[in-house]
This record gives structure tokens, sequence and C-alpha cells, in this order.
């Protein structure tokens, strides 16, 4: 376990999570297929070649999942009674296959529960493609510092155990 109890979060604090990984073809086609979402501009070298993005982007949902994977082990690991919320998610970027994409969480608000036994932790998520990646795929906990651009944000709100009400402890 690696997550954060209540107690343990600071609003204010920035969160940079080490974990980073490069989205494959495999990946994005697999998401698709999961999620049953056939559209062609994510599946279809053809179709999307004649779209301003001249290539097929990367699902946008799966952009970011990736983003709530990479923030767990640094945030919530063991320590999450239940994700409560994902609200005002957007895409201002593209993804597309061979990106690298790192995350950051901001903690934006906490709060006790009524029967003060554990908590609600607001954050602002936002993922970055890493330019000037590798790109041989898989996840690295390298860093780069090549020019980023956001591709996803989004604030995920989870109830936290507090660490006096911890199982075992």
């Amino acid at each position: 376990m690696t997550g954060l109890y209540y107690e343990e979060f600071e609003v204010g604090e920035t969160i940079e999570h080490g974990k980073r990984r490069t989205i494959s073809e495999s990946d994005n086609q697999q998401f698709c297929d999961m999620t049953m979402n056939q559209q062609p501009l994510h599946l279809d070298a053809e179709f999307a070649a004649d779209t301003e993005f001249g290539e097929r982007l990367v699902n946008g949902l799966y952009t970011m999942s990736l983003a709530v994977g990479l923030s767990i082990p640094d945030t919530t690991d063991g320590t999450i009674v239940a994700n409560l919320s994902y609200d005002d998610v957007e895409h201002p970027n593209p993804v597309f296959h061979g990106d690298t994409i790192r995350a950051q969480s901001t903690v934006t608000d906490k709060r006790e529960t009524s029967d003060g036994e554990r908590g609600v932790v607001t954050m602002h998520v936002e993922a970055f493609t890493v330019n000037g990646s590798s790109g041989s795929g898989g996840s690295s906990d390298e860093s780069d510092d090549g020019d980023e651009t956001l591709v996803c944000e989004f604030d995920r709100t989870v109830l936290s155990l507090k660490r006096e009400h911890a199982d075992g402890e």
C-alpha cells in the first residue's frame, strides 16, 4: 500500500506521478474493443487520414483512465473506500499512438465525513504528453525535460480512509 490516508492530503499540494506510459496502437485497439467503441477516428487509418488530425486518435476515455491509473499509487492505493465522482472532464488536445503520458494531481478540497471516520478528497488531475520520449512503449519512471502538452484534465473525488480508522491498525 502506497496511497495516502485522509490526514496526509494537503489542499494545494501537487503530486507529481513518476510513472509514465507510452500508448501503443494495441492499447488503443484493446480499449476500444473492450468498451465496444468502434469510432473510426480511433480505429480506421484511412478514415482518420482524411480528418483534420491526419491519423488515428487515442480514445479519450482511455487517456482519462490511464491518468487515473498513473495517479493511484501516489494517492489512493490501499487507502480508498470508493471513487465518488469524475467531474469537469476536458480533452484540450489529441493523443496519438506512440505518445507518452504523465500525470499530476493537485488536491483542491478535503473534508471529513459526518461520522468523522473517513474523509472526502477532491483532486484536479492533469495528463500531459511528454514530447521527446523514446516511444519504446511500456511504462517508465524516468523523466524527460522535453515540452509537454495538456491532453486531459478532470476533477476526481474519492472517499478516503482515515489512518485511525483503517482496518488492522
